[in-house]
């Protein structure tokens, strides 16, 4: 056993030559629209299936008969150890849709290296953490390094869709075979300006904000826009949105959060991030009222609705929490609807050999960086894992500023490239890692 842990911990992957075939792997796998909907990943599946066989990995297929070209992909590396559950590498083949007018200049599906970055959609979400993942694999693969455990890599096909024919449909049917003990997925950063000022931080997610959908609905009486009335259901609905947002702070305090305070020396950066996985969030998000298509200005309508997209701490009690909101309208012509299936699964401990082999990769790359769990406050396809008991981190390998951290999803997302390349070898260090 010593003499094989000395033999992995010798075993290093000719770095610039691996980077190079990283960065060009990215570049073609962004090239390939792999856009949500459809969420039709037989190109993108081939891609990754190409490049694991030349390795000498053995990838599977699996599809729900319904949806054939909703392909998952899943390969295993042996472990030493066959009584320790696996490690499950997870990322998703999808990406969201694009306006390419407002990418201007830049290909959102070219893969292009502009101003130090990689360019194009999918490049931080998540083909990026995704081609990190491929590339780790097949390198212990060629080095010849047994891992302490079995590692999966499961790419899905619809994340972005809340995982129906991906996580969902393997959870539900394969579990066997992506059932493991820690979970590898997106979620946190490192970062220099993000979490605490002039502070190198790497935030690791051991859980996300519970999503809470709610419509709100307003009745009142409709009439001629020329004859104002009291009994309005626009005027009814401005006033229960109004009330609804003035939500108050929770007066408990959540233990991720109040653990990242105390890493971070109590001292948070003040921006829309930070501020959304301290507390419980509300963001009016649609209005909906009038007559007629367009609406006519001169009727005023008898309903009207708005929807509002809640984010909540962990452990708070989604009931309550409507039933705090209903009192603060306290109108009976308003009615309060949940309109999707809240999932807490709680946060993962961080107290784990993975977390520390996490925090021991990064600080050999980046000395006296402060390794934290955190919460985000959007989803991943970890809630699904966390629900049947196991242990998943969100983990980002790269340091982002504020700026680039925000162009998930918009018309200028992009990674630095010296960043992503940095990435490789950190998760290949952890992979490594007897944990």
């Amino acid at each position: 056993m010593i003499a094989f842990l000395l033999l992995a911990m010798a075993a290093e992957p000719g770095w610039p030559a691996v980077e190079n075939y990283a960065v060009d792997l990215l570049q073609r796998y962004i090239r390939i629209e792999s856009v949500n909907p459809p969420a039709d990943s037989r190109q993108a599946a081939a891609f990754f299936e190409a490049e694991l066989r030349r390795a000498g990995l053995e990838p599977r297929r699996f599809a729900a008969a319904a949806a054939p070209e909703k392909v998952n992909l899943l390969v295993r590396l042996k472990g030493r150890d066959p009584k320790k559950k696996p490690l499950l590498l997870l990322n998703h083949f999808d990406v969201v849709p694009v306006d390419r007018a407002a990418w201007g200049a830049v290909n959102p599906f070219g893969g292009e290296i502009k101003d130090g970055a990689i360019w194009g959609r999918g490049a931080l979400d998540m083909k990026g953490i995704g081609i990190m993942h491929l590339v780790s694999l097949i390198q212990l693969k060629r080095l010849g390094i047994v891992p302490a455990r079995d590692i999966v890599m499961l790419t899905t096909p619809d994340e972005e869709t809340n995982g129906t024919h991906g996580i969902v449909w393997m959870a539900d049917n394969h579990f066997k075979e992506i059932d493991a003990e820690y979970v590898l997925d997106e979620g946190g950063m490192g970062t220099r300006d993000v979490f605490s000022p002039g502070k190198l931080v790497f935030g690791v997610a051991v859980g996300e904000k519970v999503v809470v959908w709610v419509r709100i609905r307003a009745k009142g009486t409709a009439g001629h826009g020329s004859q104002p009335i009291a009994g309005n259901a626009n005027l009814r609905l401005l006033r229960a949105v109004e009330n609804a947002l003035n939500a108050p702070e929770g007066a408990k305090p959540n233990p991720v959060v109040e653990a990242m305070r105390h890493a971070l020396g109590g001292q948070f950066a003040g921006n829309k991030y930070v501020n959304a996985i301290q507390r419980n969030t509300l963001s009016l998000t649609t209005l909906r009222a009038g007559v007629g298509d367009p609406p006519k200005v001169n009727v005023i309508p008898s309903n009207a609705e708005a929807t509002l997209d809640c984010r909540l701490l962990p452990g708070v009690n989604v009931a309550e929490f409507l039933s705090e909101m209903r009192a603060r309208i306290n109108d009976p012509q308003v009615t309060v609807e949940l309109i999707n299936d809240p999932a807490d699964p709680g946060a993962s401990r961080s107290d784990t050999p993975l977390f520390a082999a996490i925090g021991a990769a990064i600080r050999k790359y980046h000395p006296g960086a402060v390794v934290t769990p955190i919460l985000v406050p959007h989803g991943t396809d970890s809630v699904k894992l966390r629900k049947r008991g196991m242990t998943a981190y969100g983990f980002t390998p790269m340091i982002l500023d504020l700026a680039t951290a925000g162009t998930m999803h918009s018309d200028q997302e992009r990674i630095p490239e010296a960043e992503f390349r940095k990435g490789l070898r950190i998760l290949f260090e952890v992979l490594k890692s007897d944990f």
